[in-house]
């Protein structure tokens, strides 16, 4: 993935599972091709019970952090809503980033852990 952060779910609508970006610009979905999903959700069974259009894997590869939640999309939304309201400049500022990084830290302190292991 060329972005670090971004949440994927499967949309009835589309009929596929749709990758976006949470950006200053709102949430952007992707055009790359997500065939390598089947295989993904396959070797990490929870990916699979997903609820289509509710849930999302949300991915957080910024700043050396390595986060992967199973969470409502209303969640990937709020992260795209603190982005959009604390993004300065090019590179977003030390607000945004300070916000990034209480949002995620929020999401672990009320993760709970699947007992499968998971495969990357």
């Amino acid at each position: 993935m060329p972005i670090d952060l971004a949440f994927f779910l499967h949309s009835t609508t589309a009929g596929r599972v749709v990758a976006y970006y949470p950006s200053p610009a709102g949430s952007t979905e992707s055009l790359l091709n997500l065939d390598a999903w089947a295989g993904i959700a396959r070797n990490n069974p929870a990916l699979e019970r997903m609820s289509a259009d509710v849930e999302a894997l949300l991915v957080n590869r910024t700043r050396g952090r390595r986060d992967y939640f199973i969470a409502p999309i209303d969640e990937c939304y709020r992260l795209t809503g603190i982005i959009r309201m604390h993004w300065r400049g090019l590179s977003g500022g030390d607000e945004v980033w300070r916000q990034i990084e209480h949002f995620f830290d929020g999401l672990c302190e009320r993760a709970v852990e699947l007992d499968e292991v998971a495969h990357a």
